[in-house]
This record gives C-alpha cells, structure tokens and sequence, in this order.
C-alpha cells in the first residue's frame, strides 16, 4: 500500500522539519505510521480510493463475498482492489473464486502458506488484470484447469498443495514463472512444451511420467529448471547439467532418465609438476676462496636438514595414517554391527506394521506358541472357526501392508483383513481399557464386555462383529468401511467428491467410479442427522442398564461412511470421564465443521462462528461448496434457510452451561423438522 507524508517530506522527497518537534518525534511518528499501514495493508487499493474516491465500494463487496466461506478473513477499508497479499494468516475453508475473478483490477494475488481447500476452477485465470498469483502451501486439490488465462499472467505458484494434474497448460501463452512443485501431479501437462516464454520451471517433487526434455518448454529459454524426484525417462546431456546443475536432476528418472556421457562432470586437471631440482654446481676449484667454501658448506648443511625435516614428516605422516586406517577400520565395524541391528529393526518393523515393541512382542508370543489356535468368535457366524492364526495369515503377519493409517482413534493399531466368504473386517489390538475391560481382566470377563458392547446395534453405529482373546492380547473385529471416514470427504477430497475428473489419468482418489459427494445440501443433512440419532441411541444405554454410553471422542474421523453415505460412529465404547453433555457439545463443533466445510476447531473458532450466528450472519460461512451446488435456483433459498437453521443447532449444543444444552433426542427431533424430506429410513 503506497502511503505518502507530506508533512515529513517535501516535493523532492526529502525529509523537512515543518515544525520545532525533535527528530526523534518525527522518527518515532513515521515508524507508527509504517506500522500501522502494514497492520491495515493486507489488501492494496488505489491511494486515491482509499482516500474516499468513489468506484471502489463494488470490489469491497466482491472481496467479501469471494471470502465469505474463509475464517481468520478481515477485510479492511478499502478501494479499487490492485493486490491482495494474505500470506501465512492462518485462513482456513473454501474461497469462492468464481467471485475473485469478477476483480478486474486485480493483479496480485498472494494467498501462499494458509490452510485453504478445495478446487479453482478454470474460469478464474480469465481475471483480465492477473499478472502474479501464489497460492503456494494450501491444501487445494483436484485437477488445475485453465480454460481461459489472462494474457498478463506471468507468474504462478501452486506448489506445496493437492493438485493431480494440470489441465489447459497451453491457455498460459504468457506464463514466464511456474512453480508446481510438490503436488500429486502424475503426467507431464500436456501443452507445457508450449509455453515458450518460461524462464523458471519447477515440477519437482511429483510423481510426473514424461519424456525429458521432449515434453518440456525449450530448454534454451529456460534459466532455472528442477524436475527432481520424478519419473522422467530421456536423455540428458552435459548442456543441461551444466546449465541447472546436478540437482535439478536428482531421482528424476530412477533408472528411466540416462546421462550421456559428456554429462558427467569433468575432473580438474592435476596440478602442474615442479619444476625438477638440479645439483648445484660449482664453478670453481677446490682451492677457492675461503667464503666460498663457507657458502658451500652452508648450502650441505642445509640441504641435510631439509632432508631431515622430510624424513622426520614422512615417518609423522606413516604413523597418522596407520592410526587414521585404525579409527577407520574400527568405524567400519561399528557401522556394520549398527547397520545389522537397523536391518533387523525395518525387518521387524515391516513385519509387524510399525506396532511400537510392547505391542509387537505381546502379539508375535500369542501368535507362536499356543496362541495362535486361540479362537475368533463371530457373534454373526457361529459356525465359522477362525484362530489367531488364520487372522495373522489375513493381514500377512500384521504386517504393514495391511495396516490401516491412524486416524485419531483412541485404541491401538488397525489392521484390514479378508475372512472366508470374502467377508472384509478391519482387525484392531486393543491398547488399554475398553468397554470396561483392563489390560489384565482374565478372557471371561472379557468376553462378557465384548458381548455386551456387540448388542449395541443401530444403523448409525459400527457394529463389533466379533474378538479374539489370547492371553492378555485381545482384538476386535469391525465391519470395513470402503469409503473411509467424514474428516476425508470434507476436506481432503477436492470438493467433497472422490471422482474428481483429472486428464492426467490419475486415480489418487482411489474411489473414481463413484460419482456421489457430499457437496450437496441433502447428503450433508442426511450426514448430520444419522450422526444423531446414533449418539442418541447410544446415551439410551446399555441394554437393560440405563447407563448411558458416552463417546468422549466424536470427531469426524470417527464418523465412517457407508456405501450409501449413511453415517455411522466408530471408536465408542472407551471409558471417559465425558458426560452425555460433552458428546452433545463435540456434536455441535461437528455441525459447524459440517456446514461450513472448515478443519481445525478449537474454543476460539467455536466463539468466532457462535458470534457470527448470534448476529444473524450465518449465511456467511456456510460451505460456498454448497451453495454453488444449489446451482442458484428457485430452491437456493429453501436451503439456505436450512443450512442457517441447521448452524443455529451448533450454536445451541455448543453452549457455554452444559445444562443449557439439549439432550440428543431434542437436536434429532430438530433436524427432522428442518428438512421435512425423508433424509434416512433409520429411526432411533
């Protein structure tokens, strides 16, 4: 932001004192105002604009609105929007570009080092002032596409983010800077061989097949290029390396990318010989002059203590050397016998998935000697007989290519597995209490707990489908769920769907066949409503009990989708100091996280949403996601009422005073009413 002192400066620029105020006032008063233009300068207007010229009230608005779904956003006064610099101010959600682009003075866009989500959409980059963009260090993702680019654009950054390709790369004629480095991108864009005015180029840190350089801009133009730790295949010449130098080449082909010969770096030549020595010769007799014979004399004793000297370092050199071969051949050994326990260490861990030692050693002793016929009871097939041993083949030894990634649970490592009848379970080892049962509570009460906690069947509640008790080692069968858990389809899926179209051809959402998400108003509704009724069927009880099942741990790793994308809760049945009212206010946090598409809550983000509902602005950090699925039709309204509605049912379960909370059963009657369509067939 340009900020100009007239009172400090004169036409020329220079400093003037228009008053008797000390130097060190005027100092301290130009600092304050520096400060202060920095702390307001996020956004960068025309002087004249924010100096109270009209026409720029429009792009406040558009600012705004483009932020809407963004939290930690302030927007201060400003103008006509030039620059918009917000680097590393903890932003958080979803921008709605599709309004950024409607910025047409916009230039600069500076939104690296943020937590941001989701996809851009190809129509941004046609913003007609775009000349600089960094996006660098979010967590955006889905293919990149540019439909349309500004002419001006020139540089752009989107490294450090989710991208699985780029798409449209030949719409960038006027790029001169592009950084894509560490993304998930796997083929080299089509049309960047195009981009002829490119000096930098960075697409290290993917996973990129290409020909090198074939598919890259003219390598003539270019003056810094780093295609490391990729998989190029080509040729590249000694021209290459000397001109980006041997890092830009690193593990970028493995054993695809072949140096030519006249790559590899030249040796220096050896150092110029020394001259060789004469003997001295004399030119007279053996009868000279006395002095003469002093200088000879003097030269021989010289030349032996010369002699002396190298002798003496010669013997001082063997022995270094010989105590340097000891020290050597002693670190040798040592490496080797270090190496010996690292190779047995990655053996082990590999074998047993990365289980710390206690659990490796307990696990591995009830798998060998008489734990492993140790049975697997299935309360859903009596008649199957499984051991520990037949789980053990299942997930190849609980080795780690079968373990699952943790995702937050509270009990130990988790591993997938296929029984007979091609039956999919996930296998976890109990760590510490559960359901009542200590580490060392004899198998028959065991068994009973387990029991206990398989009547708990609901069709928001993952159900235990069966254990296996061997000593003290004790695991739980549940049923796998393929779809994985909320906290992924919020926010590491590109707009809440797993089938992101990609030109790349890349899969790296693993589910591309499916072609629901959760980006629509319904689904999401559905999603908030089977989570309560199931945390209502479990504050019902215990069968026959009374006593209710508290959670302690609801978050949205813990919600697990099924096929239809009906919700259902895992990890319960821990013991936990939480009372039915903390579930009901870890609920509320979910809601929010859920309709306003934002990670990372903590009290302060809940206050930050809570004041904004109080003041009757939810609208405003709801999911731009979907909003935009509501496509703007006569239903927009209808669902933004009920995604309104449905935040002021956060707020009420995120109340300061427990006692001010409802129960579960009151927030399931709530969500029935604000969406009268049939979201699920399951009753509590």
């Amino acid at each position: 932001m340009l900020v100009s002192f007239s009172p400090l400066f004169d036409a020329s620029g220079s400093l003037t004192l228009a008053s008797p105020m000390p130097l060190h006032s005027h100092l301290l008063l130009l600092l304050l105002a520096l400060s202060t233009s920095v702390v307001a300068g996020s956004v960068s207007s025309s002087p004249s604009a924010c100096a109270g010229g009209g026409g720029g009230g429009g792009d406040a608005a558009i600012v705004a609105a483009a932020f809407r779904g963004v939290r930690n956003f302030q927007l201060p006064p400003c103008g006509a929007v030039r620059e918009l610099r917000l680097p590393s101010r903890n932003l958080t959600g979803a921008v709605a570009w599709a309004a950024l682009a409607n910025l047409s003075g916009l230039a600069v866009l500076d939104l690296s080092g943020n937590a941001l989500q989701g996809a851009i959409p190809g129509g941004f980059w046609r913003a007609p002032s775009l000349r600089h963009v960094d996006v660098s260090g979010n967590q955006l993702g889905g293919a990149l596409r540019v439909v349309e680019a500004s002419p001006r654009l020139e540089s752009l950054n989107v490294s450090g983010n989710r991208f699985t390709g780029v798409a449209g790369a030949e719409a960038l004629a006027g790029l001169r800077v592009l950084d894509v480095s560490a993304n998930r991108i796997r083929a080299v864009p089509q049309g960047l061989r195009r981009l002829a005015r490119v000096s930098r180029l960075d697409l290290s840190r993917n996973a990129m097949q290409g020909r090198f350089p074939g598919d890259l801009p003219p390598l003539a133009g270019l003056r810094f290029l780093n295609v490391s730790y990729n998989n190029f295949s080509g040729v590249v010449d000694g021209g290459a390396v000397k001109k980006f130098g041997h890092s830009a080449f690193v593990h970028s082909g493995n054993t695809s990318l072949v140096f030519s010969e006249n790559s590899k770096a030249r040796r220096p030549p050896p150092p110029p010989s020394p001259p060789p020595s004469h003997p001295h010769r004399s030119g007279g007799k053996n009868d000279t002059a006395t002095p003469a014979r002093r200088t000879r004399t003097r030269s021989r004793r010289k030349h032996l203590s010369v002699v002396t000297v190298a002798v003496v370092c010669g013997v001082v050199s063997v022995a270094m050397l010989l105590c340097l071969v000891g020290c050597v051949a002693c670190g040798v050994l040592r490496c080797r016998k270090n190496r010996g326990k690292e190779a047995e260490e990655e053996k082990r861990k590999a074998h047993w998935g990365g289980m710390d030692e206690e659990e490796v050693v307990a696990v591995a002793a009830a798998a060998a000697k008489g734990g492993s016929a140790a049975p697997v009871v299935l309360f859903e097939r009596p008649l199957m007989e499984l051991t520990l041993a037949d789980l053990a083949e299942a997930t190849s030894g609980f080795g780690r290519e079968s373990q699952l990634a943790e995702r937050g649970g509270r009990s130990g490592a988790a591993y997938r597995a296929v029984l007979p009848g091609d039956m999919h379970v996930v296998v976890r080892v109990v760590d510490g209490a559960m359901a009542g049962v200590g580490e060392d509570d004899d198998p028959a009460t065991a068994a009973t707990a387990f029991r206990d906690l398989a009547r708990l069947r609901h069709p928001n509640i993952l159900p235990l489908l069966g254990y296996c008790i061997a000593g003290k080692e004790k695991l739980l069968l549940y049923e796998y769920m393929e779809k994985g858990d909320l906290h992924r389809w919020l926010h590491e899926l590109p707009a809440g769907r797993p089938d992101m179209e990609d030109d790349t051809g890349g899969d790296i959402w693993e589910v591309a066949e499916d072609k629901r998400s959760i980006s629509d108003w319904p689904t999401r509704h559905r999603i908030a409503l089977g989570i309560a009724r199931g945390l209502a069927f479990l504050h019902q009880g215990w069968a026959g009990s009374g006593r209710p099942v508290v959670h302690g741990h609801l978050v949205p790793t813990n919600i697990l989708l099924g096929e239809d994308l009906e919700p259902r809760i895992s990890d319960f049945g821990h013991p936990s100091d939480t009372t039915p009212e903390g579930d009901v206010y870890s609920f509320g946090v979910l809601v929010l996280e859920l309709i306003t598409g934002q990670a990372g809550w903590d009290e302060a983000s809940v206050s930050w949403a809570r004041g904004i509902i109080r003041d009757h602005k939810g609208l405003d950090i709801v999911d731009p996601r979907v909003r935009d699925e509501a496509g703007g039709g006569p239903e927009t309204s209808t669902v933004e009422r009920e995604m309104v509605e449905c935040l002021r049912v956060g707020y009420l379960c995120t109340a300061q005073s427990p006692e001010k909370r409802p129960t579960m059963q009151q927030v399931v009657g709530v969500l029935k009413d604000i969406r009268v369509a049939p979201a699920s067939s399951s009753s509590t």
